[in-house]
């Protein structure tokens, strides 16, 4: 399945008949088979399966970021109208200023020896060379404060290890945000997070982008997720999309028995007991 058909013109991202093929010990495999979708300001298109599917590769391989020699890119993949398939430089004259990546694992994606004030100082300067310390404290705190991390002039000089999976989270979302970027890709941005947390990282995900009009790649394999934050989905199974389109009808219509499948995974709460037990659970035995 081609992907969207939506006249690509204003897209922050496009991607045309992307193929990525990976040299491994067992010879070359095919992750990515063709896959085409845009991404445009201020809307959300999520990358959607199973570990394994190449929902993930899609996007290292978008960014330039799999290993070089070892992956072999064709197609077309536009970031801000640069082709990083045929110029990788393009890749990265665009990280860090038109696109920016929130990585999958935040207890280990910052490092462990450096306060979270200077690693959000570095991106900030990377950004802006000429900030001074101060200027990067200030501007730093104030994106701490975007992304509701409470008391963030007494958190600059704290270290990850003192901060909770879900807090980590906003703060490389804070790093992302540092460079000022047209598009996030998020790359499993919940995954590591329970429930509670992932609604809430979910939801200032949505908010930002309600305010700054970012354009944003998800990667996830919950269709939970993904139909909360999407305007369009792409269901992806073995390198391929096997289903496209808007969110509702993905999820309320889909097309695709694998997409039924992901579907069916969901978790759904069941009916209310306000005792807590059914009639057939015998008295006092857990539910």
């Amino acid at each position: 399945m081609s992907g969207d058909t939506l006249p690509a013109s204003g897209a922050l991202l496009e991607v045309e008949d992307l193929q990525i093929e990976l040299v491994t010990h067992r010879g070359v495999v095919r992750a990515v088979d063709g896959v085409s979708f845009t991404v445009r300001r201020g809307e959300t298109v999520t990358l959607i399966g199973e570990s394994g599917s190449g929902k993930s590769t899609t996007a290292m391989g978008v960014l330039r970021l799999l290993p070089e020699g070892l992956a072999v890119l064709s197609g077309t993949a536009r970031i801000g109208g640069e082709d990083v398939v045929t110029d990788p430089g393009a890749a990265r004259r665009a990280g860090g200023r038109t696109v920016s990546l929130i990585p999958q694992d935040p207890m280990t994606a910052l490092s462990p020896v450096h306060t979270v004030g200077r690693q959000l100082g570095e991106a900030l300067r990377l950004r802006h060379p000429g900030l001074s310390r101060a200027e990067a404290r200030e501007r730093g705190t104030h994106l701490l404060e975007q992304v509701r991390i409470s008391r963030p002039e007494t958190r600059w000089k704290a270290y990850p290890h003192q901060f909770s999976g879900g807090m980590l989270q906003r703060i490389l979302i804070a790093v992302a945000l540092a460079a000022e970027p047209e598009l996030l890709v998020a790359d499993e941005p919940t995954s590591a997070l329970d429930a509670t947390v992932q609604a809430s990282v979910l939801d200032l995900l949505m908010d930002l982008q309600e305010r700054t009009g970012v354009g944003m790649l998800m990667i996830t394999h919950d269709l939970g997720v993904a139909r909360l934050v999407s305007d369009r989905i792409h269901v992806m199974k073995e390198g391929r999309f096997v289903e496209s389109g808007p969110a509702q009808q993905i999820v309320e219509r889909p097309a695709h028995p694998y997409t039924g499948k992901l579907l069916a995974a969901v978790p759904s709460l069941g009916p209310w007991d306000e005792d807590g037990l059914d009639e057939n659970t015998p008295q006092g035995a857990a539910r």
